[in-house]
């Protein structure tokens, strides 16, 4: 008999090496799935626990067979990296869920661009050497009205990038009440501080007059600066400077003036029933040298910003070498254009940008998605939950119009035991092959239907259909 103490040596010895279980038809078939060195590292981690096992207590040493198949358990209970999950929060451009949803327009030009060599910095009427904001500039001349454009990765690196061009060890002017604090804790003066240039705040945190900024400006001013505070609203007793009176201002002074849209649209939203957005085109006619915006929010493209205004200044900007460190490659470059193109047909915008579709979908067409869902939704979580319809608020995300909620209409789930359950059932439907994201109100878990596309809604129920209600049913009452 053979102490708990001593190793198991004949199980030890039948214990199949690295080599023998990687000449198994099965191996073969996790290296094609897995890649060799992955595939191997995990026969050789199951090989190395079973023995270390093995040294201390009795045991049946597994055939090449049963390590293959542990071994492949252990690579698909990886950590997953991105993958697609249905948004049900009710916030359309969730930035820890991507933001926009890009049209379908959009993901073919990305795919078509990752599939073939395309004419990314080659003029095709000359044969030479061309410049890949070519791409883009002639749409954004066009739809914002603008002398000249040019795109780089984000909005930050646009605003980080006029601010290094225009006042590198000179001084920006900004209103206090302007100073925001964007996702993740990145702050305007942190952004400037990092683009070389000297803040320099004028009036308060409330109130900014005209005054501030004229005594603000001096030889050593490289820009003024205007931020739209998309993310956030004053109410009370305040009064700002507006774009007209302030790019006058600094026409006068001689420099430019820098208006930060943030979210940025190009079109009017009101006429989809939203509140009313300042438009990109609005702030180049109200004067701003520049204007910079996002293409992942309102505009509902791949992340981008967009830098548009006179055209000698983009010139300069483009001759700045943090331009080049700067810029969009090949793929997003195709999805930015397939997107802006869209713009150009705006009665059928809302029918073809995701964004927008979601954005000016109606409560009844939402409640009705629910109604239709309700039952088979209902049956897949057993007895132990109650589901049913409510109406709910939805949010546009991402710091646009934060004070304005759109109605809609959730999937209302409510534990018929304790709040355990329903914890649970959240955390379940996160580990589902397409996780499913709602979100926890008053007691309840609530699925947005806003952001769930009719195409979408079988393959939902599908999904749903993984869940262990065995599992769930332990927290029934």
């Amino acid at each position: 008999m053979v102490s708990m103490a001593e190793p198991d040596t004949n199980a030890l010895r039948r214990l199949p090496a690295v080599a023998t279980v990687l000449a198994t038809e099965g191996a073969a078939l996790l290296l094609d799935r897995h890649g060799r060195v992955a595939a191997t590292d995990a026969i050789r981690r199951v090989i190395d626990d079973v023995r270390a096992a093995l040294r201390t207590s009795p045991g049946v040493a597994p055939d090449a067979d049963e390590v293959v198949k542990r071994a492949g358990n252990l690579l698909d209970a990886r950590p997953a990296g991105l993958r697609p999950v249905f948004n049900l929060t009710g916030t359309v451009l969730h930035t820890n869920l991507g933001r926009a949803v890009l049209a379908d327009s959009a993901v073919e030009a990305a795919v078509a661009s990752m599939s073939h060599p395309v004419a990314l910095e080659y003029d095709l009427a000359t044969g030479s050497r061309g410049e890949r904001d070519d791409h883009v500039r002639r749409l954004l001349r066009e739809l914002t009205g603008a002398e000249d454009a040019t795109v780089v990765n984000n909005n930050a690196a646009a605003v980080l990038l006029c601010l290094n061009t225009f006042a590198l060890r000179r001084e920006a002017v900004i209103s206090r009440g302007e100073l925001i604090e964007i996702g993740g804790a990145f702050r305007m003066p942190d952004i400037m501080l990092r683009a070389g240039a000297d803040m320099v705040e004028v009036g308060t945190t409330n109130r900014t007059h005209a005054a501030d900024y004229r005594n603000a400006i001096n030889e050593r001013t490289g820009l003024v600066m205007k931020v739209h505070t998309s993310n956030y609203r004053i109410q009370g007793f305040v009064a700002e400077v507006a774009a007209p009176e302030l790019a006058a201002i600094a026409d006068a002074a001689g420099v430019p003036l820098l208006n930060d849209l943030g979210s940025g649209s190009l079109v009017d939203l009101a006429r989809y029933g939203l509140a009313k957005e300042p438009t990109v085109r609005e702030a180049v006619e109200e004067g701003a040298r520049l204007v910079t915006f996002s293409g992942d929010k309102l505009l509902g493209g791949p992340q981008a910003g967009f830098i548009v205004g006179d055209r000698a200044l983009i010139a300069e900007i483009n001759r700045n070498p943090l331009k080049r460190a700067l810029r969009v490659d090949k793929v997003r470059l195709a999805a930015i254009e397939a997107t802006l193109a869209l713009y150009r047909d705006p009665d059928r915008l809302a029918e073809r940008l995701p964004t927008l579709r979601f954005l000016s979908r109606t409560h009844a067409d939402i409640e009705a998605q629910a109604h239709r869902l309700q039952p088979a939704v209902a049956q897949h979580l057993d007895e132990a939950f109650v589901v049913d319809v409510a109406d709910c608020q939805s949010q546009i995300g991402s710091g646009a119009l934060p004070l304005d909620t759109l109605r809609s209409a959730a999937l209302r789930i409510r534990s018929r035991g304790s709040q355990d359950a329903l914890e649970q059932l959240t955390a379940a439907l996160r580990a589902l092959s397409y996780p499913v994201i709602g979100r926890v109100s008053e007691g309840a878990l609530l699925l947005d239907l806003r952001c769930l596309q009719e195409s979408d809604e079988a393959s939902l129920l599908a999904t749903l259909g993984e869940l262990d209600t065995a599992g769930l049913a332990a927290h029934r009452p």
